[in-house]
């Protein structure tokens, strides 16, 4: 830990009068102290801080990835703070409703973080966290992460028919990945008068306007991992199919599918879907 911050040592001096690259590295010697096993206390004591500073760099690091080191500039404009402008932010979103990863050139069966990561260091040169891409699905409103967690853990009712009798495959398989499973749409976000880009709690108001009737098939494993598939218009058998089959190879095996979120009219989709996968694929319908 001591060789760490070796260099860095702040004893009475005040970190905000620092320059924006020195507090840069600061924080990320102090989150790299603190990972490597020294407490917070030892940590502020040894760079002259509070421990409630290095608190706060340690919760902000575990939220935002890199992104946290970064000083924010004050005084900018809303939006500004983003890695990505609005233009390519919107290129974004149409090139992952256009498409899966492979189509574009991306060694990926689905999107997920890395593959939207990678993309946009391809086409743009930004290299960006997971923890920051996480931010932008949320606010462009293809994938929202806080409710899908909240599905998995059984504090949202399932959003299909319940069943009073088991269905045919509905029994557990053995040596099956377990996944929840929704299909979604963005919503439109509660400001309409901010335009088809823009900034607030979401960042494509008017979505659909802007996109179209975009849908996504989207799951989730038990260890917070998120695969999607986005496409202008609702699925069909065929395609969802195609889905359950990219996650099988995805995870190499068979799939166990608690089925979260899925709209009424295209229930029988996920009957037909299934056809094609006999013994691979298990649903369940309801949350506990």
């Amino acid at each position: 830990m001591f060789a760490t911050i070796q260099g860095l040592d702040m004893a009475g001096r005040d970190a905000r009068g620092i320059s924006a690259e020195a507090l840069e590295e600061l924080r990320r010697r102090a989150v790299a102290a603190v990972e490597a096993g020294g407490t917070r206390a030892e940590v502020a004591r040894l760079l002259g801080v509070s421990r409630k500073t290095v608190g706060a760099w340690v919760s902000s690091y575990q939220r935002l990835g890199d992104d946290a080191f970064r000083p924010k500039r004050r005084g900018r404009r809303p939006g500004e703070q983003y890695a990505l402008s609005p233009a390519q932010q919107a290129w974004t979103v149409r090139t992952i409703v256009d498409g899966s990863p492979d189509r574009h050139g991306l060694p990926h069966r689905l999107w997920n973080r890395q593959a939207i990561a990678e993309l946009i260091n391809r086409e743009f040169g930004v290299l960006i966290s997971a923890a920051t891409i996480s931010q932008y699905l949320s606010r462009w409103g293809l994938i929202e992460e806080s409710r899908l967690l909240e599905l998995m853990r059984g504090r949202v009712t399932a959003v299909v028919p319940r069943q009073r009798t088991p269905a045919r495959g509905d029994e557990w398989l053995d040596d099956a990945e377990a996944l929840w499973l929704a299909w979604t749409r963005p919503r439109r976000p509660p400001d309409a008068g901010r335009g088809p880009v823009a900034t607030g709690q979401n960042l494509m108001t008017g979505f659909r306007d802007y996109f179209g009737d975009v849908n996504v098939l989207l799951a989730m494993s038990r260890r917070g991992m998120v695969f999607f598939q986005a496409q202008r218009g609702p699925f069909d058998a065929d395609q969802a199919a195609d889905f359950l089959q990219r996650l099988m190879a995805q995870f190499g095996r068979g799939l166990n599918v608690v089925v979260c979120a899925w709209p009424l009219e295209h229930y029988e989709v996920l009957g037909l879907s299934s056809h094609g996968h006999p013994g691979r694929v298990a649903f369940r319908f309801t949350l506990g």
